[in-house]
């Protein structure tokens, strides 16, 4: 989708109506002359609010073509329509690099840090070679990025026992590299998927690692793709926000759910996954993805922002 002048003015006049006061940001500037990133990195604050999520096919020239429709310009219409965090994916299984085009990357960063956003890294392991995928993960990790996700659904590695064990041992030593002050994110599957609609699909899959592992599970509760009564905002996300907590064995555990898919999405969806989210207490939300989303659906996810607000 690209934002036209009208959309800006739209997703801006949304950002006004729910303000509660008017907040002049001050720019700050570090001394490699890159604007400074919001209070927060590495936090749990990235995560909560109200986040939006942009894939490599959106944002580079490898896998978007000559002219990927994310760029800059777009990251200041994240800004107008009240986005609080980009998840940004940094690399893909199919490239020969670590980190996809840094230039244009690091534009992007600088653009949200200047627009006093977040900027969480995210990256799909394949697990085929466990060393390439933390490389990758630890890669991501030194930008100037302010958290990292680790996608966790690929099925590249056949066996589901092998699969697990190298998710774990892959999550283990990425722990290891960042160390336990930073806060990391596990993307993954939804318990609905792999304990209702498909038990093949990964019999076994580890959330009690997970959920030792990592400080905070998002996982991808796209109602858009499922059929009948799961075909609902309102009953995806909820059932599993309480499924996930059960299956990890902690209802304490932080959850930000990723709506969507955004372009079969409807507002009346949306709403239902907002009251998932207040009932059961998830500590933010966010559209999958981006470059098919509407203002529309924007101005309905505004409330997820009084999270970010409440957590400070």
């Amino acid at each position: 989708m690209t934002w036209t002048p009208r959309h800006r003015l739209l997703a801006l006049g949304v950002v006004a109506a729910v303000a509660l006061a008017a907040v002049v940001v001050v720019e700050l500037i570090r001394p490699d002359g890159r604007p400074s990133a919001p209070p927060g990195s590495w936090t749990m604050v990235p995560h909560t609010g109200l986040g939006a999520w942009v894939d490599v096919y959106d944002w580079t020239t490898e896998f978007g073509g000559a002219s990927p429709p994310v760029g800059p310009d777009d990251v200041e219409a994240m800004a107008d329509a009240g986005i609080q965090t980009v998840y940004l994916q940094t690399s893909r299984a199919g490239s020969a690099e670590d980190v996809i085009e840094p230039e244009r990357l690091d534009a992007l960063i600088d653009r949200a840090h200047a627009n006093d956003m977040h900027v969480v890294a995210w990256y799909l392991p394949t697990l085929v070679d466990v060393d390439r995928d933390l490389r990758r993960l630890v890669a991501a990790s030194d930008l100037m990025v302010d958290g990292i996700g680790v996608d966790i659904e690929a099925t590249d590695v056949v066996d589901p026992v092998e699969r697990s064990q190298r998710v774990l041992d892959l999550s283990t030593r990425l722990r290891a590299e960042l160390g336990d002050d930073k806060v990391m994110a596990a993307v993954t599957l939804t318990a609905v998927h792999l304990q209702v609609v498909n038990v093949d699909y990964w019999p076994g899959f580890p959330w009690t690692g997970i959920g030792a592992t990592y400080d905070v599970i998002v996982p991808m509760t796209y109602w858009t793709l499922r059929q009948g009564e799961l075909q609902d905002g309102a009953r995806y996300v909820g059932e599993n926000i309480d499924r996930i907590r059960a299956s990890v064995g902690r209802d304490d555990i932080p959850i930000h759910p990723v709506g969507g898919i955004a372009d079969e999405a409807t507002i009346a969806d949306i709403d239902g996954m907002l009251g998932a989210i207040e009932d059961r207490g998830a500590i933010g939300g966010s559209l999958y993805d981006w470059n098919t989303s509407t203002p529309e659906q924007w101005a309905a996810l505004q409330p997820l922002r009084e999270l970010r607000r409440a957590a400070r």
